[in-house]
């Protein structure tokens, strides 16, 4: 159960990190207040009202479109890694003792050592458990 939360942990940690870091733009074509069509890969298509219609006696005139194109850009974060430079002189020494005292914190005992070598084990005069028969299964 653990390894399979670790998993999907580490699954959506990816998924948010690229999702953070991808950069793309969305289309929309607009007839009136009215959205038509929309991409995200491609042109968007339109409705074919969008031509500016003008008379051919009076050239001055004309009528403008009711239809709009628009763009979204989102950006996505260019990097992510921060620079140690970029800290400051207290930032760093956080950053340091932390480090520092998180490996120290798991230093191991060294196995060699026992604490009862010393002292001798007690002397059974008769066994107890076959004395009474009363054994743990």
């Amino acid at each position: 159960m653990k390894k399979l939360i670790h998993k999907f942990l580490s699954v959506t940690m990816a998924v948010v990190v690229f999702l953070s870091t991808m950069s793309f733009s969305v289309d929309m074509h607009y007839c009136g207040d009215m959205l038509v069509d929309f991409s995200i890969m491609e042109q968007v298509k339109t409705c074919g009202m969008e031509k500016v219609k003008t008379d051919c006696d009076n050239t001055t005139y004309t009528e403008k479109s009711c239809c709009t194109d628009t763009q979204l850009n989102v950006e996505g974060a260019e990097s992510m890694k921060v620079s140690f430079d970029q800290l400051s002189f207290d930032q760093q020494v956080f950053v340091a003792t932390f480090t520092y005292s998180y490996i120290n914190l798991f230093q191991g005992i060294d196995s060699n050592e026992f604490s009862y070598k010393d002292y001798s084990p007690p002397f059974v005069k008769q066994n107890v458990q076959v004395l009474h028969q009363t054994f743990l299964i």
